[in-house]
């Protein structure tokens, strides 16, 4: 698989401000505030790795389908698909409820 299509999808991402395709072998593609971010690549691959370990008994499926990192000014998703590892860091739109 190219690298122009892994990254064909997370280009059009609303308020995308960056990227990062990853997997066993390091960073296969990045862009925008995470190109080339080795560290905050290394940390995502860890926390993919310890998230996998906690399956629910019996079962044999992906403990996960998509790991949020939310943060005061932007969120890091997390998704997993096949050997890749792909993270999308977006601006956070979501604000506190205003109260009376």
């Amino acid at each position: 698989m190219t690298t122009q299509a892994l990254i064909a999808g997370l280009e059009r991402i609303p308020d995308q401000l960056g990227y990062l395709v990853l997997s066993d072998d390091g960073v296969l593609a990045s862009s925008g505030d995470l190109e080339n971010d080795e560290h905050t690549a290394g940390v995502m691959m860890q926390m993919v790795r310890t998230a996998s370990r906690f399956r629910l008994a019996g079962s044999a499926d992906v403990p996960f389908k998509r790991l949020s990192v939310v943060l005061e000014d932007f969120v890091l998703t997390v998704t997993v698909s096949g050997q890749k590892v792909f993270v999308v860091k977006r601006q956070n739109n979501q604000h506190e409820p205003i109260s009376a």
